[in-house]
């Protein structure tokens, strides 16, 4: 590996950072304003805006690497670019790189037949429309997706879906019209991980109900906009099916390693923000008579901010740089450990930050709260904690049977 990043990257670091400081930083409030008022159905204006302005100048869709419909990055040209989009937590949707879009995206291009494609990808890409993921489940531990009870049964050209989804992102935004639904296929099929399949559902097919929107710490997570949606008979030809029959667990490891190193990207922008708010608070706050950057419990915090910030980051590399050379699969062990590290190192970096803002800190005059609230997601979106570090385990011990 090479640590100094290419002048292509610094190049793309310069017109981000550009954009951040113009668009993005300036109008976090505007934008608190906004949603405040916003029906989960809909997108705060400013939003809209700035994606206009965002594909005007070419920053856009930056992820998917390897592929003609990207722009060009690998995984580990991309990771400094979104770990600046990660400093402000709803910056990813103004450059068209939002989960759970993103992932949605790669795996249409990676599993899509070509018709799928056309109807669904390329609209995604030019950002017309967005997308849902249904996967986890309000009635069992959807950590073990063997769970999952919702089920795809064929009934002549068809597949009728039922089942009940939540923590569906984006589903409740006017602009979702795909999901991709998992459920079951073959529910007593011998293998219990070729029972699951994946299959496209047009949001406005007859059926599919929105129950409720989630909120998140009391957050209404706009964009993000999380569902608690039902399916009730819902018929989809055939031709809808991902891959085929019993492929939901291997499109599943296929789209989740990218949306993981993803997220653990964006946290390093979002701790790294934490760390430098946490400093200029600390030099012009005082209490008993000396700021809090003279305090020794602050500039602790800090240093230990700083150490936790550049090995996180070290890691997130090295898995960037092992899905780009040896593949997903092989890096598999590197991605569960960053999943891991990435949220608690966020989570530490931030509730030091919050705790030099004093009240301020979890009030909305500041980012810090949100930010935490959405690292504390990260603990189980896409995988706990726990079942990480036991395949982190389990790939260690393999070494010496």
């Amino acid at each position: 590996m090479h640590f100094e990043y290419s002048d292509k990257v610094k190049s793309w670091q310069k017109v981000l950072t550009d954009f951040m400081e113009q668009h993005i930083y300036p109008n976090e409030a505007r934008f608190d304003e906004e949603a405040a008022g916003c029906k989960p159905s809909d997108y705060p204006p400013l939003l809209l805006e700035l994606r206009a302005k965002a594909k005007a100048m070419g920053l856009w869709n930056l992820f998917l690497p390897h592929s003609k419909y990207g722009a060009g990055f690998t995984n580990l040209e991309y990771a400094p670019l979104c770990e600046i989009m990660g400093r402000v937590y709803w910056a990813p949707f103004v450059f068209n790189c939002n989960a759970p879009d993103t992932g949605n995206m790669e795996t249409l291009e990676r599993y899509g037949t070509d018709e799928q494609k056309k109807q669904w990808l390329e609209p995604m890409l030019e950002g017309e429309i967005g997308s849902n993921f249904a996967m986890t489940e309000p009635d069992v531990a959807s950590s073990d997706a063997t769970n999952i009870q919702a089920t795809i049964l064929s009934d002549g050209d068809d597949y009728v879906i039922n089942g009940r989804k939540w923590w569906s992102s984006g589903v409740m935004n006017d602009r979702c019209k795909l999901i991709i639904f998992m459920g079951k296929t073959d529910p007593n099929g011998a293998d219990k991980y070729r029972q699951q399949s994946m299959i496209l559902i047009p949001r406005d097919t007859p059926g599919v109900k929105i129950l409720r929107h989630l909120s998140v710490f009391g957050y209404s997570d706009i964009p993000n906009a999380h569902g608690d949606v039902l399916y009730e008979n819902v018929r989809v030809p055939k031709s809808n099916v991902l891959l085929g029959e019993g492929r939901g667990f291997e499109i599943a490891q296929g789209r989740l390693g990218p949306g993981r190193i993803h997220h653990c990207m964006r946290l390093i922008g979002a701790a790294e923000r934490a760390l430098e708010m946490m400093c200029k608070r600390s030099r012009v706050r005082s209490p008993f008579g000396k700021t809090l950057a003279e305090q020794g419990v602050t500039r602790e915090r800090i240093a230990e901010s700083r150490i936790m910030i550049e090995q996180m980051r070290l890691l997130v590399l090295k898995a960037a740089y092992m899905m780009d050379t040896v593949g997903n699969k092989v890096a598999r062990r590197e991605i569960a450990m960053i999943k891991v590290a990435a949220p608690n190192m966020a989570l530490q970096v931030l509730d030091w930050a919050i705790q030099a803002h004093g009240g301020g800190g979890v009030s909305q005059d500041f980012p810090l709260a949100h930010q935490w609230a959405r690292a504390r997601i990260l603990r189980f979106a896409d995988g706990p904690d726990e079942v990480h570090r036991d395949q982190i385990a389990r790939l260690e011990l393999n070494q010496y049977r």
